[in-house]
């Protein structure tokens, strides 16, 4: 195996993990329960603003309505969400494309700069030991 191809697979697989642990912490989201990620994964999807925030005042200058903290807060949600969704599909991809030995090391490499970086294991809801030894 081209051991670029699983140093460029790493780092993309790092930078999706990072976001969605600093993500998770934000919101306090704990991803190492399976309960709160389905509680996270069952939410319906937020609905798409109805009108613009952004609108002109009768002398013609564009003014912004600024985004509630609840508005943000789901918007983050769904944020994590889709990037888990992705990393899930980044790692099935690498899976098939290059099997086990492969999307394990990819995995693992990433998983390492993380917790070098200050992350604590499965901050980013991905915890090794049950990934690679479920029965």
């Amino acid at each position: 195996m081209d051991d670029e191809l699983v140093q460029r697979l790493s780092a993309s697989l790092e930078s999706l993990s990072e976001r969605i642990g600093r993500l998770a912490i934000g919101l306090g989201i704990s991803l190492d329960d399976p309960q709160a990620v389905q509680k996270l994964m069952d939410q319906t999807q937020i609905p798409a603003i109805d009108r613009e925030r952004r609108v002109a005042s009768a002398d013609g200058q564009a003014s912004f309505t600024p985004m509630t903290g609840e508005r943000r807060a789901a918007h983050l949600r769904e944020e994590l969400r889709g990037l888990l969704v992705l990393r899930y599909q980044l790692e099935t991809d690498i899976l098939k494309d290059n099997g086990l030995t492969v999307v394990r090391q990819v995995i693992e490499q990433a998983e390492g700069r993380l917790i070098q970086r200050g992350f604590k294991p499965g901050a980013d809801g991905l915890d090794l030991d049950n990934f690679f030894n479920a029965k």
